[in-house]
């Protein structure tokens, strides 16, 4: 297992091809201390677990892995269906101003097309993240204050990253001198 920092995860699932939608997430509060979980995952490009917690508030600092190559039986229902409520996308910034222009005009254009049909909430977001070329969208669910049941269950599937993580995640709060985030 192999750790890096939280966003060459990040970049990693966005500079692969796959199909976008597929992913799914789950977050919430560390356990203990300052920071995040996240895991989210993709039928064929396995699960991914990011630790991350706000240096300050510009500033976003993490450790993460590949926990599981593809997602199986007993991962699969772990990770939220598209019946769940959240959201969630990658973003990738535009190559150049010709680039952020294109996407401009598809982004108009998925708007208007969506006003003036009658189209679903999850058709709308599909289409938004398409026109955006979201590199990895899905269902998430996410809990601001707590954690849901689902990301413990993770945790103790992969518990041997979790305390792998977790440790990392500590080193780097030590270096930063966070003791309770800022204020």
């Amino acid at each position: 297992m192999r750790v890096r920092d939280w966003k060459d995860i990040l970049a990693e699932v966005s500079s692969e091809s796959t199909d976008p939608s597929g992913w799914r997430a789950v977050a919430g509060q560390r356990r203990e201390g300052v920071g995040e979980d996240l895991y989210f995952g993709h039928p064929s490009r396995g699960v991914y677990h990011l630790k991350t917690y706000a240096k300050n508030p510009y500033e976003l600092k993490g450790v993460g892995t590949q926990v599981a190559r593809k997602v199986d039986g007993d991962i699969d229902p772990l990770l939220p269906s598209n019946e769940d409520q959240g959201r969630f996308a990658v973003q990738q910034p535009p190559d150049d101003e010709e680039h952020a222009k294109t996407m401009g005009t598809r982004l108009q254009e998925t708007l208007r097309v969506h006003s003036e049909a009658p189209t679903s909430p999850e058709d709308f977001f599909e289409d938004l993240m398409e026109a955006i070329e979201s590199p990895a969208f899905g269902p998430m669910e996410y809990e601001f204050t707590g954690r849901p049941d689902r990301l413990d269950d993770l945790s103790s599937t992969f518990e041997e990253s979790e305390e792998l993580l977790e440790a990392e995640l500590e080193d780097l709060i030590d270096d930063d001198d966070i003791g309770r985030g800022f204020a």
